[in-house]
């Protein structure tokens, strides 16, 4: 044993020594274990070779040849334990494991030269030399395939680690997953119980829809968006009204009364009444509107948007206003319908917000509150949401059934008699923005340049001045210093069959002559807090300051009857045109002897107060029909290109809306500066307007209700324009005039629109639900203008039948598009409907 065997033995270490016998020392390499060393040293005898003997520090036992596998068998445990508690370095070139890192002292187990086979003559004595070498490089080879085997194990195991982690993780997900769904579905649907056969409500969620009878939704929406409270109570017994209503209530926030009834002819309709707890809280209900269902009615908005949908306005009182400056125009009613066959009709005492707005989705909402101008006037003590929906198979049947109202009631045969005149002959509008450019000499340029064209085959019909006929806005009486003989001009115009109407309003100017009086008799509307009956003054148009007549007092009507009448008898005038103002024209702090729903509530009782004793035959702005003969004027709009693709949307959502008898603006547009009025008075033409605006303007004046006029078609000198015009004329009185009659008494008859969109002619026919620049007069006329300049072609589409082409007299057949159809700029196209069973 050598010294340093004994040196380690005397230590007392436990870590065991073992020496190999072999060739030389270079084929021995130390072997570090965890908690020592185990070092191979050769023999002392070299005449023990090829023999192995194992030293440890208390004993040396000599193993034979036969034992090899033993020793071997060991070597391999013990260098896998070695290799599982390390770090293996991985560029050790034999067995690709790695070695420690930190312990310099630690070693590969086998050195290369240990599994390189000895030469048999380096061994001496045992059974067989070539068995002893055969079995030593067998298990050589088999320790280094282990050992070259070992990451690979091991990155197998961490493989088949990570596929076991990602299936749970998946199969957690999937666990989460299903539990929403079934929490979504339980709330959605469970929860979302049936009224009424056809509506669906959560009442937790506040989610509603409702459905037709062969189960397609024809609605949903979000009730009570602002309660933000979710827990949901019946009514108390005392809050209950016994009528069938279902009763719902959110603790101190609002209470639901939801309802049911038939109207007619299976159209279904269900209301809504919703009641503020709280006085801070505004009822408000969003309904969605779903991509593919197209929405219209309502008004005239501020993007003319037709569909409705194409709109984008935040929360604005539902009120009569300038469309420029505020999100409705003059003509309003409180009336939505879809495509699908769903119609949402507001009461006329809620305090009606509305909004279309797109913020997740685009939403029609209807919001109930009350302010310090349009809704000030409080007839319930908190704000009240009350709204029906009704539902019919398509919006076509829906929209007859809503409409159906027999407008005959109270009209005389020689109302009828003014409608058709309306129809038949145009509209000669004597107009300025100034006063002072209103003269006589005016007027009588103007009537002479209309008897001129008389002659070139136009029709009489209705000579109307604006208000500046009056000195001041409210004096009733004419100007004598700028119409010293007025009476003549009327006499003249009256002889030659004419129909004349004056301009007046229900605003009383602070300088008119009737100012003074109208105040003694306390005629006008209060302020409102004054207590002392001090008048509510406001501006209109180019007054500056005017009071305004106070239509719900008893004593103001009786009055302005006497000082109309008295304007009919001196210079033998027709009618009047009103016109209103929108809400917006009221004094802001007014107070009227009867309290107002809201300022529009006005414009209807000023126009059924005078109606039936003076005759009308036009309003500037409504919120509920007046009885024909009246028409309802579209807003003027300016004298543009995008004044003219104006016309169109407005029309089709005042029919929609219930007013069949509209009087489109003059054509040309809404031109009355000083400078045009001047122009056509010195015989100059250089500031009037694009004459190809004016001839594609008649073009589509041709076929509306009626052709308007505010600046003559000879103002430009340019036989073209007038040729033009003289052609459209006739056209008109060939084969439009009898259309606007036939649907003229059908709209009497049934409320419908004289001039209509396409729907109503197909309603399951989605390109109709959508164009935006076509009309049709009732069912027999489609009429396609052009609207934009220099144009020449156009996309015309025609719904299901036949159709004539009124440009070349050729059939097409509907339900397709006519791509880049010819249009000259002295054509306009329409067509006209031929019989089903007209053959090609």
């Amino acid at each position: 044993m050598s010294n340093s065997d004994k040196k380690i033995m005397e230590d007392g270490t436990k870590t065991p020594l073992i020496m190999v016998e072999g060739p030389s020392r270079e084929n021995l390499r130390d072997i570090p274990y965890a908690d020592g060393e185990r070092e191979f040293e050769d023999g002392d005898d070299a005449s023990r070779r090829g023999s192995l003997t194992v030293s440890h520090r208390r004993n040396s036992v000599s193993l034979p040849n036969l034992e090899d596998l033993k020793v071997f068998t060991q070597l391999h445990q013990e260098v896998t334990i070695l290799n599982s508690q390390s770090d293996l370095d991985t560029d050790d070139e034999y067995g690709g494991g790695r070695g420690p890192s930190r312990n310099v002292r630690r070693k590969s187990v086998l050195s290369p030269k240990m599994l390189t086979p000895p030469d048999p003559s380096d061994f001496v004595g045992g059974n067989s030399s070539g068995n002893s070498i055969t079995s030593v490089n067998s298990l050589a080879s088999l320790l280094k395939e282990k050992i070259q085997n070992l990451p690979q194990t091991i990155r197998k195991k961490k493989s088949n680690d990570y596929k076991i982690k990602v299936f749970v993780m998946l199969l957690f997900i999937t666990i989460v997953v299903l539990i929403c769904c079934a929490y979504f579905l339980y709330n959605q649907k469970v929860l979302a119980k049936a009224y009424f056969e056809r509506i669906k409500f959560n009442k937790n969620k506040r989610l509603m829809k409702i459905y037709n009878k062969d189960g397609t939704e024809l609605l949903n929406a979000r009730l009570g968006t602002t309660i933000n409270y979710d827990r949901v109570l019946p009514c108390l017994p005392q809050d209950e009204r016994h009528d069938g209503s279902i009763c719902l209530e959110w603790m101190d926030r609002a209470r639901l009364y939801l309802g049911y009834y038939v109207l007619r002819d299976n159209v279904k309709c269900y209301n809504l009444n919703w009641i503020s707890l709280n006085e801070l809280l505004s009822p408000t209900d969003c309904i969605e509107m779903t991509p593919g269902v197209h929405w219209y009615g309502g008004g005239q908005t501020r993007e003319s948007a037709w569909p409705l949908e194409k709109a984008n306005h935040d929360f604005h009182p539902f009120v009569t206003g300038d469309e420029e400056r505020t999100e409705w125009g003059n003509v309003l009613k409180r009336y939505f319908i879809n495509s699908k066959g769903a119609a949402v009709i507001v009461d006329e005492k809620t305090p009606l917000y509305v909004s279309v707005k797109n913020s997740t989705k685009k939403e029609l909402c209807l919001s109930a509150r009350y302010d310090d101008f349009t809704f000030v006037n409080k007839f319930t003590l908190t704000p009240e949401l009350n709204y029906s929906i009704c539902t019919a198979g398509n919006i076509t049947h829906l929209h007859s059934q809503l409409s159906k109202n027999t407008l005959w009631d109270g009209v005389k045969k020689e109302d009828f008699d003014v409608i058709e005149i309306l129809l038949s002959e145009p509209v000669w509008e004597i107009t300025t923005d100034e006063k002072e450019a209103f003269t006589e000499e005016m007027v009588s340029n103007f009537t002479n340049g209309i008897i001129g064209l008389l002659d070139l085959q136009f029709k009489l019909g209705h000579v109307l001045l604006n208000s500046f006929w009056q000195n001041h806005a409210g004096d009733f009486e004419v100007d004598i210093e700028r119409f010293p003989s007025i009476d003549k001009i009327m006499k003249v115009v009256t002889r030659r069959g004419f129909r004349t109407a004056f301009t007046v309003q229900p605003f009383i100017s602070t300088e008119s002559i009737n100012f003074a009086e109208a105040v003694e008799r306390r005629l006008l509307v209060l302020e409102r807090f004054s207590g002392r009956g001090v008048p509510a003054l406001t501006s209109f148009k180019t007054t500056q300051s005017a009071g305004v007549l106070d239509i719900t007092n008893n004593r103001t009507v009786p009055w302005l009857i006497d000082k109309l009448n008295s304007i009919i008898n001196k210079y033998k005038i027709n009618a009047f045109y009103l016109e209103l103002g929108t809400a917006y024209d009221m004094p802001h702090y007014y107070q009227c002897e009867k309290p107002l729903a809201n300022p529009d509530q006005y414009k209807t009782l000023f126009v059924n107060s005078i109606q039936n004793s003076i005759s009308l035959f036009g309003v500037s702005d409504a919120v509920e029909l007046p009885r024909p003969p009246a028409f309802v004027s579209l807003p003027k709009v300016e004298s543009s290109w995008d004044g003219l693709r104006r016309v169109v949307p407005t029309i089709l959502t005042y029919g929609i809306i219930g007013y069949p008898f509209v009087m489109p603006g003059a054509v040309g547009g809404d031109y009355n500066s000083i400078e045009s009025q001047l122009a056509q008075l010195n015989g100059t033409f250089t500031e009037l307007e694009d004459p190809e605006l004016y001839i594609r303007w008649m073009q589509l004046a041709s076929f509306l209700p009626i052709v308007r006029f505010n600046r003559l078609p000879n103002s430009y000198g340019d036989k073209r324009v007038l040729d033009i015009v003289i052609s459209l004329t006739f056209l008109r009185q060939k084969t439009v005039k009898p259309v606007l009659r036939k649907y003229a008494r059908e709209s009497l008859n049934l409320g419908l629109p004289i001039i209509r969109p396409l729907w109503m002619l197909d309603p399951d026919d989605p390109f109709c639900q959508t164009v935006v620049d076509q009309f049709s007069i009732g069912k027999d006329i489609i009429v396609a203008p052009i609207l934009y300049p220099g144009v020449r072609v156009r996309e015309v589409y025609l719904p299901a039948g036949v159709w004539k082409e009124g440009i070349r007299g050729s059939l097409r057949k509907g339900n397709s598009w006519q791509h880049d159809y010819k249009v000259e700029v002295d054509q306009v196209a329409y067509f006209e409907r031929m019989p089903d069973d007209t053959r090609f």
